[in-house]
């Protein structure tokens, strides 16, 4: 220990051995990913086929959505049905513990929704001025 470096962390403060977990940066890591907070936002409206993810999500690969979907699922956020029919049909939901994670990020699709022609005219204008 450093000197005045007692152990014990201030109040309020995260506890670092607990946030230098590597399943917790992992986990960071995927959410904040190109596609995870979208597929959770989107399962948030109910249970989808994989076809009505991906045409509804711009720009994303089958590749990209089948990985997305996977780590979702493993992580406990996901549940994946497949139901035997010919050909099979596969459906997607949140979980409980998605829902939990929903109801986190709502607020944040919310603030970005109602500021993206904002962001959009700061971004050109940073752009424009050639910074």
């Amino acid at each position: 220990m450093s000197p005045g470096n007692t152990g014990e962390t201030a109040v309020g403060a995260p506890d670092i051995r607990q946030t230098d977990a590597c399943e917790i940066r992992d986990l960071l890591d995927r959410l904040g990913g190109k596609w995870s907070l979208l597929v959770v936002e989107l399962l948030g409206s109910g249970t989808h086929r994989f076809t009505e993810l991906r045409r509804t999500i711009d720009g994303i690969s089958q590749r990209m959505l089948s990985l997305t979907l996977r780590q979702l699922e493993r992580d406990g956020l996901v549940r994946r049905t497949v139901h035997p029919t010919v050909p099979p049909r596969v459906d997607y939901a949140l979980t409980p513990l998605g829902g939990t994670l929903l109801e986190i990020i709502k607020p944040l699709v919310t603030w970005t929704r109602a500021h993206r022609d904002e962001i959009a005219a700061a971004r050109a204008a940073h752009d424009a001025a050639g910074r």
